[in-house]
């Protein structure tokens, strides 16, 4: 779909980026990339934690329904108080948070006391910061680069959230899990204040400013509400994301039994998987802008769902570890393509002073699904086995691309693009406790 990338040509790429983009926007990559390190960890260590306390893939599931619980119940909320405090704080207070949590199921785990239940409390709390940070780390990206420079600098987030969270931190995280339960989680909790630190030394204010007067949340939700499902674009993107996360859930929740049982691998095999998809995904970091130049937003965006289906085919019907890491790393570079789409659609698209509200509506759609996903999941897998998941999603992906090809095409992106609101204006008033710094105001 794209040209082989040129290792030179990318070192002077990437160089040119780092010199265009504003010098705070690399101190919030690097908290990404901190961050996400963790996250990786986590991911491996938890399904691994989990699967030593059970190997019934209910209660295993129920892990998942817990993390993705919040999206349903949070998620409008979280985006009408990211209109209205500073992005900043937010997310480095949700870091804060996160590092106790965290922090808390070290201890429980050092001391024995991890359960099945405790995780599940653990998932759902991390999860519930995750619908406040995600939203205003999206939102502050607009603030610091311009609107030409929004595929460029969210594929570079995505190279450094990548290597981190999918490529070092999964292998990382399970071996650390074998070696001794409680360190992976005491990882994370260490990269959490980290990042937490990263974020406040940004300066600058990022709050939007709001004129006229204070008007109640319920209403300011229902803005949110009323924009998204009046654009067909960013409203159609939504309900293409909640079918395909409906779905992947379903295949995420089982994930740890489909390695252990189906492909026999153990602890550090298992991590690894996420290193084959992570190899893929930081490939279509690297090559999303010229797939999108080549093909245009529409039929690129098509193409990684046509890929999604093709891989969670290729994945139900084998028993090969290495053809399974291949579809992983296939399935990467679809997901990153369509999320470098998506993400900088909306920064586009959605005016300022309601991009908390209408991404918090957008991924409530998208997200919300995702309990319910990986409670299907759970289901399909005791009642048929662990390989129905994987050809369902194969199946719903294609009736998808069928059904959503009358909104996905160039003429709608077109129309979309050419009414795009001015590039915001945020308050460039500076942050009182740090001062202001040189560069491109937010």
């Amino acid at each position: 779909m794209a040209n082989p990338v040129d290792p030179c040509g990318a070192f002077g790429e990437a160089v040119a980026v780092k010199a265009s983009l504003d010098s705070r926007f690399w101190r919030i990559w690097t908290a990404a990339a901190v961050s996400t390190l963790g996250d990786g960890v986590r991911t491996a260590a938890i399904p691994l934690l989990a699967a030593s306390l059970t190997r019934d893939p209910l209660p295993i599931a129920a892990v998942s329904v817990a993390a993705g619980l919040p999206w349903a119940l949070f998620a409008l909320l979280s985006g009408a108080l990211v209109d209205r405090l500073d992005r900043r704080r937010i997310m480095a207070y949700t870091d804060l948070f996160r590092f106790g949590v965290v922090g808390l199921l070290a201890v429980a785990i050092a001391t024995d006391r991890a359960s099945i239940w405790l995780l599940c409390l653990v998932a759902f709390a991390l999860g519930t910061g995750e619908t406040m940070f995600d939203n205003a780390a999206q939102a502050m990206v607009p603030a610091l680069v311009d609107r030409p420079r929004l595929e460029l600098a969210n594929s570079r987030l995505a190279s450094a959230e990548i290597v981190s969270r999918d490529f070092v931190g999964p292998p990382l995280g399970a071996v650390l899990f074998t070696a001794a339960m409680v360190v992976p989680f005491a990882l994370d909790s260490i990269s959490f204040a980290a990042a937490a630190l990263l974020v406040l030394s940004v300066r600058g204010s990022f709050r939007v400013p709001r004129p006229g007067p204070p008007t109640r949340i319920s209403h300011e939700i229902k803005e949110g509400l009323q924009w998204l499902w009046a654009h067909r674009l960013i409203r159609s993107m939504a309900i293409m994301l909640a079918v395909w996360n409906l779905v992947a859930a379903a295949t995420q929740a089982i994930l740890v039994l489909f390695a252990l049982e189906i492909l026999d691998l153990h602890g550090i095999g298992y991590g690894l998987l996420f290193t084959a998809w992570a190899a893929g995904g930081l490939l279509g970091s690297l090559v999303a802008t010229r797939i999108i130049g080549r093909l245009g937003h529409a039929h690129a965006l098509l193409s990684t769902v046509a890929v999604g289906a093709l891989t969670s085919a290729g994945i139900g019907l084998s028993s090969s570890p290495w053809l399974v890491g291949v579809m992983l790393a296939l399935e990467g570079v679809a997901i990153v393509v369509w999320n470098v789409i998506t993400v900088s659609a909306r920064q586009a698209l959605v005016p300022a002073e309601l991009f908390g509200r209408v991404n918090s509506v957008y991924r409530f759609v998208g997200w919300g699904v995702l309990p319910i996903g990986a409670a299907l999941g759970g289901v399909l897998a005791k009642a048929v086995g662990l390989r129905a998941p994987y050809l369902l999603t194969a199946v719903v992906l294609v009736a998808m691309i069928v059904s959503a090809r009358r909104v996905i095409n160039p003429a709608t992106f077109d129309a979309a693009f050419e009414d795009a609101p001015r590039e915001p204006d945020l308050d460039t008033e500076p942050d009182l406790e740090t001062g202001p710094e040189p560069g491109r105001a937010p």
